[in-house]
C-alpha cells in the first residue's frame, strides 16, 4: 500500500527541518525590515553577508572555523536537554579545555595528549554540578552559572599569571608546533572534522545504544524510566560528564587549531562566550546532533559574513548584531516552544 505525501513526510520526520527553514526566512525578512527602517538596502546587505561567508574559499573556511567550537558546546546543551536537564555549564568546561591545552602540551608536546587532557578537565569541571544535581537536588542552572564564573576567574588568573607569555604580555605561552592541529587551509584545521565526528558519535550514542536510550527515556519520564529498570541518576551523571568532555574538547581545539597565535589572549577574549552561543545553536538544531551540525554552520555563516556586510554595504556593526540577533531568536523559537512544551508535559507526567 502506497503512503500518501503527508504520511511520507511524517515518516521521514522532516517537519522540524521545514519549520526551521520557515523560521530562517521569517528571521531574514524581519531583519530586512529593520535594515530598511534605518535606511540600508537589505538586498545589498544580505548579498555581502553571503558573499563574505560562502562566496570564496576563505569565506567558507572562516564559516567552518567559527562553526567548530559552538558545534561542540551545542552538543553539551543538547545532551542535557535530551536527559531532562538544562545544562548551561559548557562555558566553564570550554575554559578548562582551553587552558588544559596550553598547560599540558607544554609538558608533553603531543597533539593527542593535549586533546585528551582538554576533554578530561572539561569533564572534571562538569562533575561538581552533576554531583550536586544527583545527590543534593541542586538545580543545574544555579550550579552551572556559579561554576562558570568560578571557572572563568580561575582560568583568567592562570592566563595572566603562571602561564602568561613572558615575551608577549598579550597572550599565554603558545601551543608547541608538534601539538598543533594540522591545517586544512585558509586558517581552517582538522578541528572541524573532529567536531563533525563528535556530533555523529553523539547521535549514535543517543539513538543507537542502550545507555543513550536510557538517557533519553529518563529525560522524557523519570518515573517510567525507573520503573523500566533504568537509572535516571546515572543518566544525569553521564549527561554532565559527556557534555563536559565535548566542551573541553572544543576549548582545546580552539587553541590548538587556530593560528597564528595558538594561545589564549590576555583577558580570555578568544575563549569567552562559546558555551552560551552553543545554547542558541542547540535550539536552532532542535537539540539533535545532526541538526546541530547544520545549525553551527549557519551560525558560522552569520559570523563570517559580518566583515564584508560592514565594509561593502556600510551597515554599522551594531545594526549587524541586531540583525543577527533577530535571525537567531526567530530560528530558535520553534525549538524553544518544543522545549517548554516537553518540560510541561514531563512535569505533569511526574
Amino acid at each position: 500500500m502506497k503512503k500518501s505525501g503527508s504520511e511520507l513526510l511524517k515518516s521521514l520526520n522532516v517537519r522540524p527541518f521545514i519549520e526551521s527553514l520557515i523560521a530562517i526566512f521569517v528571521g531574514f525578512l524581519i531583519g530586512a525590515i529593520v535594515l530598511l527602517a534605518f535606511g540600508y538596502n537589505p538586498f545589498e546587505a544580505y548579498y555581502w553577508l553571503f558573499q563574505g561567508a560562502l562566496g570564496s574559499t576563505y569565506g567558507i573556511a572562516s564559516t567552518l572555523r567559527y562553526a567548530t567550537p559552538i558545534m561542540l558546546t551545542a552538543l553539551t546543551f543538547a545532551i542535557g536537554t535530551r536527559t531532562g536537564i538544562f545544562n548551561i555549564g559548557a562555558e566553564g568546561s570550554f575554559y578548562f579545555g582551553a587552558i588544559a591545552a596550553v598547560i599540558f602540551t607544554n609538558v608533553w608536546d603531543n597533539m593527542l595528549f593535549g586533546l585528551v587532557m582538554g576533554m578530561l578537565l572539561g569533564a572534571l569541571w562538569a562533575l561538581p554540578a552533576a554531583v550536586l544535581k544527583v545527590y543534593r537536588g541542586v538545580h543545574e542552572v544555579i550550579s552551572t552559572i556559579m561554576l562558570n564564573w568560578i571557572g572563568w576567574f580561575f582560568v583568567l588568573w592562570l592566563i595572566v599569571g603562571p602561564y602568561a607569555n613572558p615575551n608577549d604580555p598579550n597572550k599565554t605561552i603558545r601551543i608547541p608546533v608538534a601539538a598543533r592541529l594540522p591545517e586544512i587551509g585558509y586558517g581552517l584545521s582538522i578541528a572541524i572534522i573532529i567536531a563533525v565526528i563528535a556530533a555523529l558519535l553523539t547521535y549514535f550514542l543517543l539513538w543507537h545504544t542502550t545507555m543513550g536510550f536510557g538517557m533519553r527515556a529518563s529525560g522524557m519520564n523519570e518515573k517510567a524510566a525507573r520503573y523500566a529498570g533504568m537509572n535516571p541518576k546515572m543518566a544525569v551523571m553521564w549527561s554532565f560528564l559527556i557534555g563536559g568532555l565535548l566542551s573541553g574538547l572544543g576549548g582545546a581545539m580552539k587553541i590548538m587549531g587556530e593560528g597564528p597565535t595558538y594561545a589564549i589572549s590576555q583577558g580570555g577574549a578568544n575563549i569567552y562566550g562559546f558555551g552560551f552561543d552553543g545554547i542558541g545553536v542547540a535550539l536552532v538544531g532542535r537539540n539533535h546532533p545532526l541538526g546541530i551540525i547544520l545549525a553551527a554552520i549557519f551560525f558560522g555563516m552569520l559570523r563570517a559574513g559580518t566583515a564584508l556586510m560592514q565594509a561593502q554595504a556600510q551597515v554599522p556593526l551594531e545594526i549587524i548584531k541586531v540583525i543577527q540577533g533577530i535571525i537567531v531568536i526567530t530560528v530558535a523559537i520553534p525549538s524553544l516552544y518544543d522545549l517548554i512544551r516537553k518540560a510541561i508535559h514531563r512535569g505533569a507526567a511526574q
